[in-house]
């Protein structure tokens, strides 16, 4: 098949690459919609990506085949049953749950905050409602707040915390 646009060929499908829709890994050219693991087929970025010659795999996948393996490896052969079913349909289909509203949160739409996954509207404090962002959000048993709310009611109190609680007179 004719190269006519002049792009690279996709490491994946084997199609022209265009500037515009191009990620590089490894030396090859990829379209974004076929930078995806090998074996599982999950999407991958530069920080999930492992490369294996001309194959490309999430780092999951990438242990599997390539890590090392039998007695003395650092992680044994586990079982094919979970004890853990929440972690095993967070993989396979069902998606993680916001915090907030309990509802499943899609990729396009999540935002971390405190270890947890949350919508975007949902990312805000939990006093005062304002939309936070990773540089003003501060966590407290699993709910978020702006630094401002979190410093008034849990941030230290008293003389000099600018929560002067009462009055002191001078004495002569």
């Amino acid at each position: 098949m004719p190269n006519w646009g002049g792009g690279a060929k996709c490491g994946a499908c084997g199609k022209a690459v265009y500037h515009a829709e191009e990620i590089q890994c490894n030396g090859r050219s990829f379209h974004k919609t076929c930078f995806h693991c090998m074996a599982c087929k999950k999407a991958l970025d530069s920080t999930t990506v492992a490369a294996h010659e001309s194959e490309i795999y999430c780092k999951v996948c990438y242990g599997r085949r390539y890590g090392p393996k039998g007695i003395g490896s650092p992680k044994q052969a586990r079982s094919a049953t979970t004890s853990n079913p929440s972690k095993f349909t967070s993989k396979f289909g069902e998606s993680e749950k916001c915090p907030r509203c309990r509802k499943s949160v899609y990729a396009a739409e999540k935002v971390m905050g405190g270890g947890k996954p949350w919508h975007k509207t949902c990312f805000r404090c939990a006093i005062c409602g304002k939309s936070l962002e990773s540089t003003n959000v501060t966590d407290k048993d699993g709910e978020l707040y702006c630094k401002v709310c979190y410093a008034k009611n849990f941030g230290p109190t008293g003389i000099g915390f600018g929560g002067l609680t009462h009055q002191v007179e001078k004495k002569e």
